[in-house]
């Protein structure tokens, strides 16, 4: 580090006079700069060639004493601009760089370039102290370098590698993977950032259960489980790791799959989803895969490329996947295709994912299996365990959840192509699910026994023991609560008299009955006292009555928070300087610019307790909340109207009138702060599973809705027995409930045909009667298919003409469209029956205006593909107004057709080729070359938001086989149950057959 005195940039006066010169000259040259390098600008390039960025006004030649701003000038054209105007910070164009390092004198020049320039270097880590201390001769070590450091290491043994006799270097390649481990290990090494303490029994009983060497036996979790002695392995279940919030299950599992990563005589193969990352979803298992695929690519770098084409096959399938998933939600939203299309599409959506997904898994298994193989010093090493966690699983751990079935699915896939597999999951404790086949392992994480919480305390800033002591045994092993204990001492102090009045004011410690809520009072009571420190007393104020609020701004703070805690804020600026001085706090955190939120856990501790004295003015809070978002615009004010009115325990019914589509996002995880009763409210509008006392606390409307969606969810996986045992609770049912149908749909999925008609024909007088539309119409259309299965098209005929009658009486032209939709398709098995009902849909989608039918993009394609033999434009109009699906079984069908079509007319090989181009665009350097073949242009043309162009163009090519058309129009259909018949395409075949030959006999 330079001690001289600090440069000053030059004078501005000498800088006009530079670039007057330089003005002169490119005049003079025509202003050709890039090809002339002069010896001036060539030493600025030296000298900036080993810096990531630099101030050029700074920027020393070797032999200067001060900085004369020369660089300014003389690399304007070399260089990109990084900092702002005020303080312009500029780096190398890349192959200015990569010229320049080339042509340097060698290690000495280069040694020297930095040194003179010492003054630019950042004062932490960098690549230009990697590379002056390896120019030195005094490397760092990098098998102890972070990934930050690795990466800038990296970076330096890049630019060196090109300077002439530079020697000793570390393999770029080696340093390349060590970073990607690195990182790979980062989220693991954040968990555990601080000491951890305790939790050796679990540690034990982890090592136990994945079998690591050495490890001892636990108590649920014996070392290789279910093993005979030198017998191949035998299937383990998953085991789960389970316990209140705060309690460490992440940090346990951190620890535990680093000590493993770090150990080469006891390393296992990993895979660590944390479900709380933005790129990982938990309804989406097939993220999990791809998640796993990378980073056992990182592991195994001799696969890495193969692995790598996995994960991107496993994104590419999710996308897929969300497009088919949208499609169901589109088919459940109407009533007249939600009892046939989308119940229908629902299962075979849960199918084909599964399906997908196992089969991912068994290749990425397959992959594994050699790569192990390779790594082993003989034939006869026992394979190491292959351990995958996954993390933060609350959201889909409930009863019928179809992501929890295809996790299952997974799961099983994985363990028969890898036996030892341990698969682990963090989150709620087991819940019962129809899909798994055994018992699981479980670990439930209680408190910390006392010398690690008084490890904990020591850690968090109590320095004397006994007080640390003291706090344990009043406190408990919480880790939140001993936390927030150490943070309460801090504040008060630790003299004896101050810490002794803060361990009596908590509660004494009771049986374990008592224990949870012994929990909730100690720390609210240690919240208490840690706002009752905040300096500024018109804060402290504001402090805890502001812990309703889910968002603060100064405009909130003002207008909602102020008065009922007994505050008169005037003006703008005292709300704001209110508001800086609230930021400030430890237990607040940013939402967005100029909003803060108090963090979640906060939040979640003393919204469960009573307020004490701060009960009404909390009360009155919220009131003035609802009154304050009332009155205002947008989804996000509509939402935090309707989470204040649930708060203060306004009726459900009324609160529901206030909803409004789109609000769910605002409202997502907010059950959690209400009573039961309205947390009933949340779920069955938002989906998801809900714990017992949430369900039996809703109201009936509520928990009639919970309980269809977890049977949907259920019929939907094709577990029938178990959607039966759970819709007979809670009866009788409300006549508009949608239990009527789903009981019959579960009946005759059962077998039970005869009395599934007969549960729909009681339910729709009650439904009729009770002006239940919608559900009459579900009803109906429920009906309709039940008749149809018995053969009784004339009955099914009956219900669908009614059911269109309904809803044209109710003005609902779209749920009138899905009707007529069912009618047609009653013919669809009977070849050379004209249907009338094609020909009223075929004029229905023409006059309905194109806005209308945009919101309905499924019922739209579905009808298209049904009626395209009668009406030749509606597929040209679906094309137009809503587009082709994007998922990959509508580029099967599409790739399917083309490839009949141009067998059976090989002339036509030429269009088809032409419009593929055209679609494909031009060609681009990707990953794995070009694609080649249909079905990779097509897929690339769905990337790049052509393929609706491109069908239809095909719709314009001379096939007289009629195979492209029918394609298109399977492909517009795909997976909503309205795909053309193969009688169907039989059908049009022979027609365009008619037409040809007519055509020839005219010629």
């Amino acid at each position: 580090m330079s001690t001289g005195p600090s440069e000053r940039p030059p004078a501005p006066s000498g800088l006009r006079e530079l670039f007057a010169a330089r003005l002169r000259e490119a005049l003079h040259t025509g202003g050709d700069r890039t090809r002339q390098v002069s010896r001036a600008r060539r030493a600025y390039r030296e000298a900036a060639c080993l810096l990531a960025r630099f101030d050029p006004r700074l920027l020393r030649l070797p032999g200067e004493k001060r900085a004369t701003g020369g660089a300014v000038l003389e690399l304007v054209d070399d260089c990109t601009t990084l900092g702002m105007p005020d303080q312009p910070e500029w780096a190398l164009r890349a192959e200015v760089r990569e010229e320049t390092l080339r042509g340097l004198a060698g290690p000495e020049a280069a040694r020297r370039l930095l040194a003179c320039n010492i003054g630019q270097l950042p004062a932490g880590p960098g690549p230009e102290r990697f590379a002056l201390a390896h120019l030195f001769g005094n490397p760092p070590a990098t098998e102890r370098l972070g990934a930050d450091e690795l990466a800038e290491a990296l970076q330096a043994v890049l630019w060196l590698s090109q300077v002439p006799r530079v020697t000793g270097l570390p393999d770029p390649a080696e340093l390349q993977h060590a970073l990607e481990r690195a990182r790979l290990l980062e989220p693991l090494e954040r968990l555990v950032s601080r000491a951890f303490r305790g939790r050796s029994r679990e540690s034990e009983a982890l090592r136990a259960y994945v079998g690591t060497p050495g490890a001892p036996g636990a108590p649920g979790a014996p070392a290789e489980p279910g093993r005979p002695a030198g017998g191949p392995p035998v299937p383990v279940p998953p085991l789960v790791i389970h316990g209140p919030g705060g309690m460490g299950k992440s940090t346990l599992l951190a620890k535990f799959v680093l000590d493993g990563a770090r150990d080469p005589s006891a390393g296992f193969p990993f895979a660590y989803i944390d479900f709380e990352r933005p790129t990982l979803a938990i309804q989406e298992p097939v993220t999990l895969i791809a998640e796993a695929a990378r980073q056992l690519g990182v592991q195994y770098p001799t696969h890495r490329a193969e692995l790598d084409a996995l994960a991107d096959e496993c994104q590419q399938a999710a996308r897929s996947q969300r497009e088919g998933q949208e499609r169901v939600s589109q088919l459940h939203e109407l009533a007249t295709t939600r009892a046939v299309l989308g119940r229908r599409s629902s299962q075979q959506f849960h199918l084909q994912a599964t399906g997908r997904e196992t089969d991912l898994i068994r290749r990425v298994a397959d992959v594994l299996v050699r790569a192990v193989a390779e790594h082993k010093t003989s034939p006869d090493q026992p394979d190491p365990p292959f351990v995958m966690v996954l993390d933060s699983c609350e959201e889909a751990q409930y009863r019928g959840s179809p992501a929890l079935g295809r996790t299952w699915a997974i799961f099983m896939a994985l363990q028969r192509a890898y036996p030892r597999l341990r698969f682990i999951v963090a989150g709620r404790a087991p819940v019962e699910h129809p899909a798994k086949t055994s018992r699981l392992l479980d670990i439930e994480l209680g408190e910390l026994d006392t010398e690690a919480s008084v490890d904990v305390l020591m850690s968090c800033g109590v320095r004397e023991t006994e007080v640390a002591r003291e706090l344990a045994h009043r406190v408990g092993g919480h880790p939140l609560s001993l936390q927030l204990a150490a943070r309460a001492v801090t504040l008060t102090g630790e003299e004896s008299g101050r810490a002794g009045e803060l361990i009596r004011s908590l509660p004494e410690r009771r049986r374990e009955v008592f224990r949870r809520v012994d929990q909730l009072l100690v720390q609210g009571i240690l919240y208490d006292r840690i706002l009752s420190h905040i300096a500024d007393a018109d804060v402290r104020k504001l402090a805890h009555p502001g812990l309703v609020l889910r968002v603060i701004t100064p405009e909130i703070l003002k207008e909602v928070l102020a008065g009922p805690c007994g505050l008169r804020v005037p003006t703008e600026d005292r709300a704001r300087d209110l508001f800086a001085e609230l930021s400030r706090l430890d237990m607040v955190e940013p939402a967005r610019p100029d909003a803060v939120r108090y963090r979640g856990d906060v939040r979640a501790i003393m919204l469960r307790l009573p307020g004490g004295a701060h009960t009404e003015v909390m009360r009155a809070v919220e009131r003035r909340a609802v009154e304050y978002y009332a009155t205002r615009d947008g989804l996000e004010a509509r939402a935090e109207e309707i989470y204040h009115r649930l708060r203060l325990d306004e009726d459900p019914r009324s609160v529901e009138e206030r909803w409004l589509p789109g609000v769910e996002r605002f409202l997502a995880g907010a059950q959690q702060d209400m009573t039961p009763r309205a947390a009933g409210l949340l779920t069955a509008r938002l989906g998801g599973g809900t714990p017992d006392k949430v369900a039996a606390g809703a109201d009936q409307e509520d928990w009639e809705r919970i309980a269809a969606q977890e049977v949907e969810d259920l019929l939907a996986q094709g577990f029938a027995r178990a959607a039966c045992e759970r819709i007979g609770r809670r009866r009788p049912w409300t006549p508009c409930s949608p239990l009527h149908a789903l009981y019959a749909e579960t009946l005759n999925r059962l077998g039970q045909r005869d009395e599934a008609r007969r549960a729909v024909a009681e339910a729709l007088g009650p439904a009729e009667r009770a002006g239940c539309g919608e559900r009459r119409l579900e009803l109906l259309l429920l009906s309709a298919r039940l008749a149809q299965e018995d053969g009784d098209r004339s009955e099914a005929d009956r219900a669908l003409r009614t059911a269109e009658d309904v809803a044209m009486g109710l003005g609902q032209d779209l749920e009138a469209m899905g009707a007529l939709l069912a009618r047609a398709q009653l013919t669809d098995d009977r070849p050379g029956v004209q249907s009338e009902a094609d020909h009223q849909l075929a004029s229905r989608l023409a006059e309905l205006p194109d806005a209308v039918l945009a919101g309905r993009p499924v019922l739209v394609r579905a009808v298209a593909s049904q009626i395209y033999q009668r009406a030749p434009g509606a597929l040209a109009h679906a094309l137009e107004v809503v587009g082709l699906p994007a998922d990959d079984e509508t580029l099967d069908e599409l790739g399917a057709a083309m490839r009949r079509a141009t067998r059976r007319q090989p002339a036509l090989l030429g269009r088809v080729m032409e419009i593929l181009d055209d679609a494909a665009g031009p060609t681009r350097p990707q990953a794995g070359g070009a694609p080649t073949g249909i079905a990779g242009i097509l897929r690339l043309a769905r990337d790049r938001g052509t393929l609706d162009a491109l069908a239809r163009r095909l719709l314009d090519v001379p096939d007289t086989s009629g195979e492209i058309v029918a394609g298109v129009a399977a492909a517009m259909g795909a997976g909503s149950g309205g795909r053309p018949t193969a009688a169907a395409r039989e059908a049009h075949r022979s027609r365009a057959d008619e037409t040809s030959a007519a055509g020839r006999a005219g010629r």
